[in-house]
């Protein structure tokens, strides 16, 4: 296999070299180029020899010397992974793409396995499109971490929740990668009655066997609304969340007793659930599952908390409102009435947005779409010209869209107001309030 030159950069050590667009790369110091992991692992050297077609159908070669790393060689790519992204094979009995309505970006109802996204951007894999030859190469180049949705050691119940008869069997490859030393962060997406309880535990005990483990994330499911002729599940209850954690945190405590650390997390969703305070920073350790909502409550109020206590207060009047989803409302209203405790003259009015788009309980701000926003504020008047979003409502920091393809000026412009947008990690969301006048 090959990969097409999409573009050159002019001035670039290639296009010096008389490398241009539409030239075939076939390899890089004798290894073959079929996407973008080969690409970077084998450009990651300063002396290379390029063996690429030419427009005439000739194999040229070119040596270039001081090179650094594939990023400096000026060759652009039609697709960043140089191939096709890689579509699941399975038809999970909790797949939350499965319960999109139609009418959303079109991007969404893709649904990604990618082993290469999960070494680049962390993404999260299941094992089953990965051929023998995939492992080899993982192994060979030491891709790590890997970050795998597990959501069972127990091979026979991972099929029938992932409904594909190699759910099981692929497990296999977590022990070597554990015995090529490649780290692994897990991923149980839990469903009552099903991988919990004693199937939870279970599969804990399982993945601590792995020599290089490093974190293991317990989610609960996430169900919309429209479920119809899906596979009938249920939302975790008080006390269903509650045996979640106590599973979890026993578990912890006696890897610690064994003299390992501790590995497994329930994610921030669980202790709200449980109706549960969050635990203490040092709970999470260096927080190696923040994308699973693991301690991210924790950390945003953390962070807000010192930024809030390094800074003066003053009297600068501030008068805007913030949007969130339902699941961090008693946190951003708590940190913003601190605030305003210090800074006298603010006024942040909070808004938790129940939606009404997926059902009640899809609590996450980032799945409130656009149109709910208006249709909010509608009914309930905006008493400022001022209104915060969080970026994770929008598809990107270059694209402005909500799920729903509604657009940030549209937002503004159906309720006549100025939208700013703010992280999710404390220490901006502090300087936006502070700037915010």
């Amino acid at each position: 296999m090959a990969v097409k030159i999409f573009d050159v950069k002019k001035k670039s050590i290639c296009a010096k070299k008389g490398i241009k667009a539409g030239d075939t790369l076939l390899s890089i110091n004798g290894n073959e180029i079929n996407d973008v992991l080969d690409y970077r692992f084998y450009g990651d050297e300063a002396k290379l020899e390029l063996s690429y077609v030419n427009s005439k159908n000739r194999v040229k070669k070119c040596t270039l010397k001081n090179a650094q790393g594939c990023d400096s060689l000026g060759l652009e790519f039609e697709t960043y992974l140089m191939d096709k992204h890689r579509h699941c094979r399975n038809s999970c009995i909790f797949c939350f793409i499965a319960q999109l309505p139609e009418g959303l970006r079109k991007s969404l109802y893709f649904k990604d396995d990618d082993s290469r996204l999960s070494f680049l951007f962390g993404n999260y894999i299941t094992l089953t499109n990965l051929s023998e030859g995939d492992v080899e190469r993982i192994i060979r180049m030491h891709i790590s971490p890997v970050n795998v949705s597990v959501h069972t050691m127990n091979e026979e119940l991972r099929v029938k929740m992932m409904r594909n008869p190699d759910a099981g069997k692929v497990l296999g490859f977590l022990n070597r990668f554990a015995e090529a030393g490649i780290e692994i962060n897990a991923q149980l997406v839990l469903c009552p009655g099903i991988n919990d309880g004693d199937e939870l535990l279970y599969s804990l005990e399982k993945l601590s066997e792995l020599k290089s483990i490093r974190s293991i994330a317990a989610v609960p499911v996430g169900l919309t609304k429209y479920r119809e002729k899906l596979y009938p599940l249920s939302c975790f209850d008080e006390k269903g969340a509650a045996d979640v954690i106590d599973i979890i945190d026993n578990f912890n405590v006696r890897l610690i007793r064994s003299g390992r650390e501790k590995t497994a997390y329930p994610s921030d969703e669980f202790f709200i659930l449980a109706k549960r305070e969050f635990p203490e920073y040092e709970y999470y350790g260096d927080f190696p599952q923040l994308d699973n909502g693991v301690g991210s409550s924790v950390l945003l109020e953390n962070e807000f908390m010192s930024a809030l206590n390094e800074t003066e207060a003053d009297t600068i009047p501030r008068h805007f409102a913030l949007v969130t989803g339902m699941a961090a409302y008693p946190l951003i209203k708590k940190i913003a009435d601190k605030f305003c405790e210090k800074f006298v003259s603010s006024r942040i009015d909070v808004y938790g947005i129940v939606n009404t788009f997926f059902g009640e309980k899809v609590t996450v701000t980032g799945l409130l779409t656009g149109k709910e926003i208006i249709d909010f504020f509608r009914k309930e008047k905006l008493q400022t010209s001022e209104l915060l979003l969080p970026s994770v409502m929008f598809k990107s920091e270059e694209e402005l869209v909500f799920l729903d393809d509604v657009t940030l000026a549209d937002v503004e412009n159906e309720l006549n107001v100025n939208v700013s947008i703010t992280t999710s990690d404390g220490y901006s969301l502090f300087d936006t309030f502070y700037n915010k006048h």
